[in-house]
C-alpha cells in the first residue's frame, strides 16, 4: 500500500489526472452530500459540529429559492427558522419599512416564526398586518438608528413599546433586532424575541443572527432591487404612454384624461379607479344669484377648492380593470355614488393633499361603503387618492385608485408614479385650454369677418346702380342670361379712351368714387378676362363696390389711390406692351390685385404698427400693413358672392392666391431695395437683343423673371402719382404730407416721441426738398430701368423728371428764402462798430 508520500509526488507529477479524479469523486461527493440532504439540527449545542457541508446544504436552498418564482417570503421564512432554531429564539418576525402620506412606517410581514410553524401561519394578510411608525418600539428605533440591538430587559429600555404585546397578549422580555439596509436606507427590521432556557441573548446568538441576517439581507435586496426595477420601469411608462396621448387629444379635457388614464391602465397594479371633474365655474350667473339675494335659497355653505370654486363633480368616469375591463362615465353623478359617498374625493378637492388610506373599510373618518358597490360584488380595501392641478394650480379633477392587485396597501413610490401621472394630466390641460383659446379666437374672427362683410359687402340696390337689370331686362341679376348681362354691363359703364383709362396721365379728380368703380370693371373687359373665365357679372360688379368700401376714408390711402394702382397696373400692361410676357390668368390677377393692394389702410405705416404694438404688428413679424392688405383681399375670395374666380379650376386659383402674395407683398418698400438689382440684371440682358421674340422667350419662360419684373411693375404703380402731370402731382404729394403728418401727430401724442422730419408738419416747408431727395433716392431708378425696358414707358420717366424740376425750382425758392432770413439775422446780430443791437448789457 502506497504511503503518503509516495501519493503526494504522483499527484504532483500528474497535475491533470490529479484534477480529473477530484472533480469525478471528491466534488461529486460534497456536493452530493451537501444538495440531497436534509439539514437536522436537533440540539443547538451542537451548532459547532455541524459539517461544512449541511451549512453549504443550508446555503444552496437558499440560493434555489432565490433563483425560482418563489415569492421572497418563503426563503425569508426559512431563514427565520433557522434563526429561531440556532440561537433557541422563541419566535421571530420580519418587518418592512414603507411610507404612505410622507411618513414612514413599519409593518409586518412575517410574524411569530417559529422553528416549525409553516409559512401560511407566520405569513401575515395586507387586510391584518400591525403598522406602526419608524419612531415607535425597538424595532422602529432599530430602522432608525440603522444598528443591531441586543436588549437583555426589554422594560428597562426606554424605546420599548409594548403596542404589538397588548395586541397579541404577548409577553416579552429579551430581543435581537438588526436592520437590512439598501444603500443607507433601510427596507426591513428582523427580530428575535426571549431566548429559550436564559434570560437574554448571548453574544454568540448575536453573531449567529448577524450571520443570518446577511442572507435575509441578500434575499430582501434582491427583492428590492426586482421591485424598484419594476417601479421605475411602471413609472417611464406611465409618463411615456401618458405623454404620447395626452397630444392625440386636444378637443377637451375628459377625452384627453380618458385616453391617458386608459391606456396607462396595466403600469397601475389596481383593480379600479375613477376620475371625478370639477366644475371649473368661479362666479354664479347673476341671475343664479337672484334667489339668494331674495333670501328664497340658502347660499352655498359646503366645501370649496383651495381658489375659493363650490366643489361640484359634474362627471365622474370610472375604470373596472379585474376581470371584464369596464369603463362607466356617470355625467351629474349623485352625492351618494359610491366614487364620492365616502367624502375622500371632496376632502382632497379641498386640501389639495394626496390621501393613502389602508383598510378603508375601518376608517372612522370616511364612510366608505363596506359592501358591495355594485352588482359586480367588488369591494372598498385599499384606497388612494389625488388631485389633478393644471399649471395655474386650480384643482380640476380627483383621481382615485382602489385596492393593489397583491392585495397590500399603496406605498409611497405607488404614490409617485400616480402623482407623476395626474401632475402630468394637470399640465397637459393646458394644451386643452390652448386648443380651446384657439377655436374661440377663429369663431370670433369668423364672427367678426361675417360682421365685416356685412357692413362692406355691397348691397343688392348697390349693384343694381351699375348692373341696373330691374330696370333693362325686369329680372333680379340671377334670373337673368349672363351674356345679356355683359352687354348690359359694358353699355353702363364709361369707355376707357373716353376716361383716359389707358394714358399713364390718367388722372382721378375729374370722377367720382362711384365712377371709379365703373371705371375699374372696364379694366377687366379691356383685358378680356371677363368672358374669358366666366367672370358673373353680378359678382364682378359686388367685388368692385365692395373693394371700393374696404378702402377707409382717410386722407390718401384711400380708394381713389388703391384704384389709381390698378389702372396703372392695366396701362403697363395694355400701353407699355408689358403683357406679352404674361397669361391672360396673370394679368387677370396682377390688375385685380392693384385694386386691392392698400385696401384697409389705416392711414399709418408700419413702423408705426410695431412702434404703438398694435394686433397688426403681433400678428404680422414682417410687411406688416401689406401682409394685412392680402388677408382681406383674400378674405374676399373665400365669400362665394364675391369671388370673381370661383369659376377657375383648382390649379388655376392656386396661382392666383400666389400672385396676389407676389404683388401686394411687393409694395412694401423695404422689400424694394431687395429686388432692384435683380431687375436691373433683367433689364441689362434683354437690352441687347434684337429680336422680340427671344426678349419674350427668355421672360415668359422663367416664372422667377416673370414674378421679379411683377414685384417692380407695382411698385412702379403704387409711386405712380409721382410721374402724373404736375397740376395732378402736386395736389397728391400735398395728400400724402398730410397723412405723414398726421402720423407724426399721432407720434408725438400718443406714443409721446418726436416724429422725423417728413412727418413732422412744423418741417412742412421743407416739402419739396423732401421730395427731390425720395425722387432721387427711390423713384428715378425705377421708371429710368422701365423706360430702358420698354420705351413704350418713357412718359412715366418723363413725367417724373418734369416734377423733379417743379419740386427742385420749389426748393431753391424756399432755400433761398431761408438764406435771406439767416443773412438778415446775422447782420442784426454782428453791426458795425461790433456793438449788437439786439442785446444791451446794463
Amino acid at each position: 500500500m502506497a504511503d503518503k508520500d509516495s501519493v503526494e509526488k504522483f499527484l504532483d507529477n500528474n497535475p491533470q489526472f490529479a484534477k480529473e479524479y477530484y472533480e469525478k469523486k471528491v466534488k461529486a461527493d460534497v456536493i452530493t452530500a451537501a444538495f440531497n440532504n436534509q439539514v437536522q439540527v436537533k440540539d443547538s449545542a451542537s451548532y459547532k459540529d455541524v459539517t461544512n457541508i449541511q451549512e453549504a446544504e443550508f446555503i444552496f436552498e437558499l440560493v434555489k429559492e432565490m433563483q425560482g418564482n418563489n415569492p421572497k417570503e418563503k426563503a425569508l421564512h426559512k431563514v427565520l427558522q433557522r434563526i429561531s432554531t440556532l440561537i433557541q429564539a422563541d419566535r421571530c418576525s420580519y418587518f418592512e419599512c414603507r411610507s404612505r402620506n410622507g411618513s414612514p412606517e413599519l409593518y409586518t410581514l412575517l410574524f411569530d416564526v417559529t422553528a416549525t410553524s409553516p409559512l401560511e401561519k407566520n405569513l401575515v394578510n395586507p387586510n391584518v398586518e400591525i403598522v406602526f411608525p419608524t419612531d415607535m418600539g425597538i424595532v422602529g428605533w432599530t430602522a432608525h438608528s440603522k444598528k443591531l440591538q441586543n436588549i437583555a430587559d426589554v422594560k428597562k429600555d426606554s424605546h420599548f413599546s409594548d403596542f404589538v404585546d397588548k395586541q397579541t397578549k404577548y409577553t416579552t422580555k429579551c430581543m435581537l433586532t438588526a436592520p437590512i439596509l439598501s444603500g443607507k436606507e433601510p427596507i426591513a427590521v428582523v427580530m428575535a424575541l426571549n431566548k429559550q432556557g436564559a434570560n437574554e441573548f448571548s453574544k454568540s446568538d448575536q453573531e449567529l443572527f448577524e450571520k443570518y441576517v446577511n442572507f435575509a439581507s441578500v434575499i430582501a435586496l434582491q427583492a428590492h432591487t426586482a421591485y424598484m426595477w419594476d417601479v421605475e420601469s411602471r413609472r417611464s411608462q406611465v409618463m411615456l404612454w401618458s405623454a404620447s396621448k395626452v397630444f392625440e387629444e386636444l378637443t377637451d379635457i375628459e377625452r384627453q384624461f380618458h385616453k391617458a388614464l386608459y391606456t396607462v391602465r396595466i403600469y397601475l397594479k389596481c383593480e379600479r379607479y375613477s376620475v371625478g371633474l370639477l366644475d371649473m365655474t368661479k362666479e354664479k350667473e347673476f341671475f343664479d344669484e337672484w334667489p339668494i339675494k331674495l333670501g328664497d335659497q340658502e347660499p352655498y355653505k359646503g366645501p370649496k377648492t383651495p381658489d375659493g370654486r363650490e366643489i361640484n363633480f359634474y362627471k365622474i368616469i370610472d375604470y373596472l380593470l379585474e376581470d371584464k375591463e369596464e369603463i362607466k362615465v356617470i355625467p351629474g353623478p349623485p352625492v351618494d355614488h359610491w366614487a364620492l359617498v365616502s367624502g375622500l374625493p371632496t376632502y382632497v378637492a379641498e386640501n389639495g393633499f394626496i390621501c393613502n388610506m389602508m383598510n378603508a373599510a375601518g376608517d372612522d373618518y370616511f364612510t366608505f361603503q363596506k359592501d358591495a358597490v355594485d352588482e359586480t360584488g367588488w369591494k372598498i380595501k385599499n384606497v388612494l387618492s389625488l388631485p389633478i392641478v393644471n399649471k395655474k394650480e386650480e384643482i380640476v379633477g380627483i383621481a382615485t385608485f382602489f385596492n393593489r392587485v397583491d392585495g397590500k396597501p399603496f406605498d409611497e413610490n405607488d404614490e409617485q408614479i400616480t402623482e407623476a401621472l395626474t401632475q402630468f394630466l394637470g399640465w397637459s390641460t393646458l394644451n386643452c385650454d390652448t386648443y380651446d383659446k384657439l377655436n374661440r379666437t377663429e369663431w370670433r374672427k369668423e364672427i367678426a369677418q361675417e360682421m365685416l362683410m356685412y357692413q362692406t359687402k355691397a348691397t343688392l340696390n348697390e349693384v343694381q346702380t351699375i348692373l341696373n337689370t330691374q330696370e333693362k331686362m325686369g329680372s333680379a341679376p340671377e334670373d337673368c342670361d349672363q351674356k345679356e348681362m355683359y352687354k348690359l354691363l359694358r353699355s353702363n359703364i364709361p369707355e376707357a379712351n373716353k376716361v383716359e383709362l389707358l394714358e399713364f396721365r390718367f388722372s382721378d379728380f375729374p370722377l367720382s368714387e362711384f365712377e371709379l368703380i365703373k371705371c375699374g370693371i372696364r379694366c377687366f373687359f379691356e383685358l378680356g378676362v371677363v368672358e374669358k373665365f366666366k367672370v358673373p357679372a353680378e359678382i364682378l360688379t359686388r367685388w368692385m363696390y365692395t373693394v371700393c368700401r374696404g378702402y377707409r376714408d382717410i386722407t390718401y390711402h384711400n380708394w381713389r389711390h388703391g384704384f389709381n394702382v390698378g389702372q396703372t397696373m392695366f396701362a403697363l400692361l395694355m400701353t407699355g406692351k408689358l403683357k406679352k410676357y404674361y397669361s391672360d390668368l396673370e394679368a387677370f390677377a396682377m390688375v385685380a390685385a392693384g385694386f386691392c393692394h392698400d385696401i384697409d389702410h389705416r392711414g399709418t405705416n408700419n413702423l408705426y404698427q410695431t412702434k404703438s404694438a398694435a394686433p397688426l404688428a403681433k400678428l404680422h413679424g414682417t410687411s406688416i400693413m401689406e401682409r394685412h392688405h392680402l388677408e382681406y383681399s383674400k378674405t374676399l375670395m373665400e365669400d362665394e358672392n364675391l369671388n370673381i374666380f370661383q369659376n377657375l379650376q383648382k390649379r388655376q386659383f392656386e396661382t392666383i392666391q400666389h400672385l396676389f402674395e407676389v404683388c401686394i407683398i411687393a409694395t412694401d418698400l423695404a422689400l424694394y431695395f431687395k429686388k432692384r438689382t435683380m431687375f436691373q440684371k433683367i433689364v441689362e440682358t434683354v437690352e441687347p437683343m434684337p429680336e422680340e421674340k427671344d426678349r419674350i422667350n427668355h421672360i415668359s419662360n422663367n416664372p422667377t423673371r416673370k414674378e421679379i419684373i411683377m414685384a417692380m411693375m407695382m411698385t412702379a404703380c403704387d409711386l405712380s402719382a409721382i410721374t402724373k402731370p404736375w397740376e395732378v402731382q402736386s395736389k397728391v404729394a400735398l395728400m400724402v404730407a398730410a397723412e405723414f403728418w398726421e402720423q407724426g401727430d399721432l407720434e408725438r401724442t400718443v406714443l409721446d416721441q418726436q416724429p422725423i422730419p417728413m412727418m413732422d408738419r412744423n418741417h412742412a416747408d421743407e416739402l419739396p426738398k423732401m421730395q427731390c431727395g425720395f425722387i432721387d433716392f427711390v423713384c428715378s431708378f425705377v421708371y429710368k430701368e422701365f423706360s430702358r425696358f420698354h420705351k413704350e414707358i418713357t412718359p412715366m420717366f418723363d413725367g417724373l423728371n418734369n416734377n423733379r424740376a417743379e419740386w427742385r425750382a420749389l426748393a431753391d425758392i424756399h432755400e433761398a428764402k431761408i438764406k435771406a432770413i439767416e443773412d438778415e439775422k446775422k447782420k442784426l446780430e454782428v453791426p458795425e462798430g461790433g456793438k449788437s443791437k439786439t442785446c444791451v448789457i446794463c
